[in-house]
């Protein structure tokens, strides 16, 4: 027959799941830390039954990593326990944001009358802790002090033993996916989160193909982009290049004396007269002409040599000086048509 404390743990076991709102006091410090992070934890695909608003925002914002838990809890029942982050609570959803894995939390109340039969029995024994250190990120704190009474007030932690499997949801909600209050079994809290880890498993597996799928996204962006900028470098080098070829062209051109003496007459009997590169294109005679403005030349005109006879209209202005035979002098007439 189950003695009187046996029958009182069964009766005062609990299982709840829903969404709080976490207090700024937790929450500010840590923001930054999830405003970094682009992929969403996955909301879990339970039912959402109560949501608080955040606690009063006095609360200190300089909460600091509660490292009495870890030293209370060693000192009673051992160092062979899951392994619990000696961090802040949001770095902690960090961590297990990045893992994409649930944060499992312990509520230490070192005088109640379960603890010890919990901490030593369940929370120690070997397939929970194995279970635990493979599936999820735990962290815990002592539930009447430090950052562990905040989580015990926003959680409203009724009694203990209490556990809680979390994930970080929209702004600073926090979703509680199952929350167990009083004392289990190894073998029960080991069932509770297999079940939990099924019943999540699709959801998991969408998030990190979706991260994949952006990572790999991410990568063919920044591919296109660096050759697309390599192409255009190129191009621009090679327009230089060019351009350098060309200038050094007309330099040699000059300083070999390539230059082409070109006299204009008009009909009007004028003339007039102009050095030009031997590299210059037949164009830039037909711009220096309409330059001038001699009366009785409008756009309709053509350029003729003689000696042999030679027209040149402007389907020649691409031509250079040289391609056309006017290599030291020559002398145009300007025929209208």
């Amino acid at each position: 027959m189950a003695n009187p404390l046996e029958m009182l743990e069964a009766s005062c076991t609990r299982l709840v799941r829903r969404m709080v709102s976490l207090p700024r006091a937790i929450m500010d410090q840590g923001l930054d830390l999830m405003r970094n992070h682009h992929h969403q934890f996955p909301p879990p695909n339970v039912p959402v039954y109560h949501h608080h608003p955040p606690l009063d925002h006095s609360i200190s914002n300089h909460l600091q990593p509660d490292l009495s838990f870890l030293s209370c809890f060693e000192q009673h029942f051992g160092i062979i326990h899951p392994f619990f982050y000696a961090c802040r609570f949001v770095e902690a959803l960090k961590m297990a944001q990045d893992e994409h894995k649930f944060v499992f939390l312990y509520l230490h109340l070192p005088n109640h009358p379960f603890t010890p039969h919990f901490c030593k029995e369940t929370l120690c024994s070997e397939v929970v802790v194995q279970f635990l250190d493979a599936n999820f990120v735990s962290w815990g704190g002592v539930a009447d002090q430090g950052e562990g009474l905040h989580m015990a007030t926003t959680l409203r932690a009724a009694s203990y033993p209490f556990c809680a499997v979390v994930a970080p949801g929209s702004g600073h909600n926090l979703d509680v996916v199952q929350q167990m209050e009083g004392p289990v079994t190894p073998e029960e809290l080991v069932e509770i989160l297999q079940t939990i880890l099924e019943e999540q498993q699709s959801a998991f597996s969408n998030t990190r193909a979706q991260a994949e799928e952006k990572r790999k996204d991410d990568i063919r962006l920044i591919q296109e982009q660096d050759a697309a900028f390599a192409a255009s470098l190129q191009a621009d080098q090679e327009k230089m290049s060019k351009l350098e070829n060309k200038a050094q062209h007309e330099e040699n051109a000059t300083a070999n004396g390539q230059h082409s003496q070109i006299l204009i007459r008009f009909p009007n009997g004028e003339r007039k007269e102009k050095t030009f590169s031997s590299l210059d294109k037949m164009e830039a005679i037909f711009k220096f002409i309409d330059s001038l403005g001699i009366p009785g030349v409008g756009e309709n005109y053509r350029l003729v040599s003689s000696f042999p006879r030679k027209v040149y209209g402007v389907d020649k202005g691409s031509m250079t000086l040289e391609d056309v035979g006017f290599h030291s002098e020559a002398t145009l007439f300007i025929e209208l048509v």
